[in-house]
Order: structure tokens, then C-alpha cells, then sequence
């Protein structure tokens, strides 16, 4: 079985949820308080809190507090060990498929015989 690395199941956990990604979204525009990052969810303050929470713990999001205002700001640095882990995983699918490509055009040319 292969190596579980728990960082990289907490940043998939943390993309996992549709409500997180538009976050992410809306932050890679700048930093936004809770509050405008609430609005067009439509869920209540804790649940939109318990959502940044996850993208916090996963690293992706950092938090500041000015009195009563929370700004959130996106870390992008975050996503790299999932883009390493992505990119690892396309070079071995392509070279299995460069391996099947070549076994079939090989039975191919040994009928054509």
C-alpha cells in the first residue's frame, strides 16, 4: 500500500466540498472578510466558520482579526504538494499508457504477419 501522506488527505478533504472551492475562488481575488465570504452561500455564520476552519487547518486559507472584522486570505504556496503529487501520478499513468500503446501495436503488426 502506498505511503499515506496526511497533509495531502487534509488538502483533498479541504477541495473535496463545492462551498470550499467557491471560497478559494472568491479569495484568489484578495483577502475578504467572513462576512462577504458568507453572503452568497447562504448558510449560516457557524457553518460558513466550521468551512473556513477546514481550509485553515489544511493550510490554504490564513486568518486576521481587526477588532470584530476576520479577513481570510489564500495561501496558493499551499497547493503544492498536491500539484507534486498530480503531476507524479500523470507521468506514471503515461508511461503505462505508452507501455499498452505499444503492446497493441505490437499484437497488431504480429497479425498482420
Amino acid at each position: 500500500m502506498a505511503k499515506h501522506d496526511p497533509d495531502l488527505s487534509r488538502l483533498f478533504h479541504a477541495l473535496s466540498d463545492p462551498t470550499r472551492r467557491s471560497i478559494l475562488t472568491r479569495l484568489a481575488e484578495g483577502p475578504a472578510p467572513v462576512t462577504e465570504l458568507a453572503n452568497p452561500t447562504g448558510l449560516r455564520l457557524p457553518t460558513v466558520m466550521r468551512h473556513l476552519s477546514v481550509l485553515e487547518e489544511a493550510g490554504l486559507i490564513a486568518t486576521s482579526k481587526d477588532g470584530r472584522v476576520r479577513t481570510c486570505a489564500i495561501v496558493p504556496e499551499a497547493l503544492a504538494p498536491m500539484q507534486t503529487w498530480l503531476e507524479e501520478q500523470r507521468s506514471i499513468w503515461e508511461a503505462r499508457l505508452d507501455r499498452l500503446d505499444d503492446y497493441v501495436m505490437k499484437l497488431m503488426k504480429e497479425r498482420e504477419t
